[in-house]
């Protein structure tokens, strides 16, 4: 279980911030992108909107093309990219990110994660931008140091049917951190642990979607293997909060957002049978391949760095969540 013993902040001392006239967002119209879309947009952000729909949807930035300062451009960021004007900071959350997307999607998904990463910093060194790769906590793989700190190397199993995420984000790493040594792009690196809210696809494959999906139906609430494995889930409001944070610090990371409650995963689902009002009950099912038995951050960078730490409390954003679900479904049904 190697641990880094080199500290973050050696690779480049943290730059002073400055501001954002206007951002590229690859993977803008997924469901973190579009959050980061909407915040950037209410800071007074021109936002310039990069997906190839893949993923995701135009219908989650629907309610963005009216305004004034956004645009949206379908563009596969594993061909050539060009946005033409001035561009002060690139959020690079271009990627499958579900279980259900990526194990559909191995190729797509390691081409996006190293040629599409490669290109998404070139864009950034060529207009002297700040860019920030979305990497997440699958890097730590089925963790054996708990909670997670930055330092850790990770439990990875890189020919596993997760190998083809965990991978390409390691590798994004990789690259990243070569840019900003080789290249002196001013980057950073934020660790993405697991996020909910308004917006995610209720055929994913995440826990909480589906769990919130099946319920809402009446249907068994799927829980794999027994349940005690755990997650630390992060409401999306809190996730935007410290992902903005991270990118107007200067500091070049990783470093690790999310929301160091640890819960189990049959809790959670009971939690969202209770939230839902439903008659609906736990059928346990089998563990993925590779699934991880823990999932915790520390987050003490984060709070020392940025002052960052998540507000929204559980029972509020599941209650949110589930309203956002709601409506959803019974719009489409």
């Amino acid at each position: 279980m190697p641990v880094a013993t080199t500290d973050s902040t050696s690779l480049a001392h943290a730059r002073p911030r400055r501001p954002v006239h206007r951002a590229v967002v690859t993977g803008g119209a997924g469901f973190l992108g579009s959050h980061l879309c909407t915040a950037l947009l209410d800071r007074g952000a021109e936002v310039v909107c990069l997906d190839s729909f893949l993923t995701g949807s135009p219908a989650n930035v629907a309610h963005l093309l009216g305004r004034p300062g956004f645009h949206l451009q379908r563009c596969d960021l594993t061909d050539f990219v060009h946005v033409p004007g001035p561009v002060d900071l690139v959020l690079h959350l271009a990627s499958p990110a579900s279980p259900v997307d990526y194990l559909q999607l191995p190729i797509e998904t390691l081409k996006v994660g190293s040629i599409g990463t490669a290109h998404a910093l070139g864009l950034a060194k060529d207009k002297g931008a700040r860019f920030l790769l979305a990497s997440t906590s699958e890097v730590y793989g089925d963790p054996q140091v708990h909670p997670q700190p930055e330092s850790y190397w990770g439990h990875v199993n890189p020919v596993g049917p997760r190998g083809v995420y965990d991978e390409a984000k390691r590798f994004a790493e990789a690259i990243t951190t070569a840019y900003r040594s080789t290249h002196g792009v001013d980057t950073a690196i934020v660790r993405i642990f697991n996020t909910y809210g308004p917006r995610m696809r209720p055929r994913d494959g995440r826990a909480i979607p589906t769990f919130v999906r099946q319920a809402l139906a009446g249907e068994p609430v799927t829980v794999a293997g027994t349940g005690e494995q755990t997650r630390s889930v992060c409401f999306v409001d809190d996730l935007v909060e410290g992902v903005l944070g991270l990118a107007a610090s200067g500091h070049p990371g990783p470093m690790n957002i999310g929301n160091p409650e640890e819960m189990t995963v049959l809790r959670i689902a009971q939690d969202v049978i209770a939230a839902t009002g439903s008659s609906s009950t736990v059928e346990h099912v089998g563990r993925p391949v590779d699934d991880p038995e823990v999932r915790r951050p520390d987050i003490t960078l984060a709070r020392t760095e940025l002052g960052w730490e998540p507000r929204v409390a559980w029972a509020d954003g599941l209650r949110r969540t589930v309203e956002w679900f709601a409506q959803e479904l019974s719009v489409s049904a």
